[in-house]
């Protein structure tokens, strides 16, 4: 059986020369790892975190690892790839996906797709838009943070924690944060998400977004 479905990548692991596990997200599948091959010297870029393939997925009843075939763009995502910046973001934004989501459903991927969408389109400031996508995340698990809820996490940052929690969407990108406090608060949201979740957060990427926004 073959099964036409568009996926988000959030990470991958090379297996051989010529093959990669792609273990990504969609609609229809969840959360679910799949295989697909790379012609030998041809570019992985495609299958770069956060990327969204449309493809076509080929079952095998004698494996879970399905393999993908017909795989194309569904978005250039050329906000993304042309910035150091950006970049950074994404790799922390697919990184805490990766570790967190056990599952998946179609409110929860369209969200991702929207959120990626997003970012790439962002013109000027968006050294804040991880914290967005951390608070995002939240509600879309199904643990919306109050200020309440928040406050054992947010330390000497509860001020401004509140303050962003009202904010709207503009008016959360522009906030003025310094490069350590903005650390701070992400820290303290990837505790939350850990705590609430129940799944432990490491999230090496971070460190990455700490030295860019010092």
């Amino acid at each position: 059986m073959i099964l036409s479905s568009r996926l988000i990548v959030l990470n991958s692991t090379k297996v051989g020369d010529n093959s990669l596990v792609l273990h990504c997200i969609s609609r229809e599948l969840g959360r679910r790892s799949f295989i697909a091959g790379v012609r030998k010297g041809g570019s992985k870029a495609m299958y770069l975190p956060l990327s969204i393939l449309d493809t076509e997925i080929v079952e095998n009843s004698k494996s879970d690892l399905w393999r993908l075939r017909g795989i194309s763009a569904a978005f250039p995502l050329t906000g993304l790839r042309s910035s150091f910046d950006k970049n950074a973001v994404t790799m922390f934004i697919s990184e805490v996906l990766y570790r967190c989501l056990q599952s998946a459903d179609a409110e929860l991927y369209g969200w991702c797709e929207r959120s990626i969408l997003t970012l790439d389109s962002l013109e000027g400031d968006f050294s804040n838009y991880h914290l967005r996508f951390l608070l995002e995340l939240c509600s879309v698990l199904g643990f919306s943070p109050s200020f309440e809820s928040l406050a054992p996490f947010a330390e000497g940052n509860l001020a401004e924690m509140q303050d962003l929690l009202k904010a709207d969407f503009a008016s959360f990108l522009i906030y003025p944060l310094s490069g350590e406090k903005r650390s701070a608060m992400a820290e303290g949201l990837l505790r939350y998400i850990s705590v609430y979740s129940e799944i432990p957060l490491s999230i090496r990427s971070l460190a990455v977004l700490s030295e860019l926004y010092r």
